[in-house]
């Protein structure tokens, strides 16, 4: 049983968060989306997410903020019983890594991984030999 990846956000990013991650990884199958857009209430959310989840039986969900609406809307069901895990801060990095890892990262390696991806680049410049190179 293959599991899959939903992402969920505010208006589009989640999408094209998908479309970027697939101009790195090629095209994924298992990457779901459901946008909030902004003419939009709780309740097309919420049915946008049951009609895309409604026939995958293991799913994890990646959410754009905490306390924000697709979150919260999605935290619902699993308050009502319903098992998947959720995340927020979602991230290219963290996509990847799901990727990388045939759709399968314990919620440890997600936090760890997510926050490891986060570099400010001007210390490393800063830090680095003059001849060495960014790639």
């Amino acid at each position: 049983m293959m599991n899959h990846l939903i992402l969920i956000s505010h208006g589009r990013l989640c999408e094209e968060l998908k479309n970027s991650t697939e101009m790195i990884m090629g095209p994924q199958n298992n990457i779901h989306t459901v946008s909030l857009l902004a003419s939009e209430g709780k309740e097309d959310f919420l049915n946008k997410f049951k009609e895309v989840t409604k026939d995958l039986d293991k799913f994890t969900v990646l959410a754009d903020l905490m306390g924000g609406t697709p979150c919260n809307v999605v935290s619902q069901l699993i308050m009502q019983g319903e098992k998947f895990d959720i995340f927020t801060g979602m991230n290219m990095p963290m996509v990847i890594d799901f990727i990388s890892n045939d759709f399968e990262v314990s919620p440890d390696d997600i936090r760890k991984n997510a926050k490891d991806s986060i570099n400010y680049v001007n210390e490393i410049l800063a830090n680095s030999n003059d001849d060495d190179e960014l790639e």
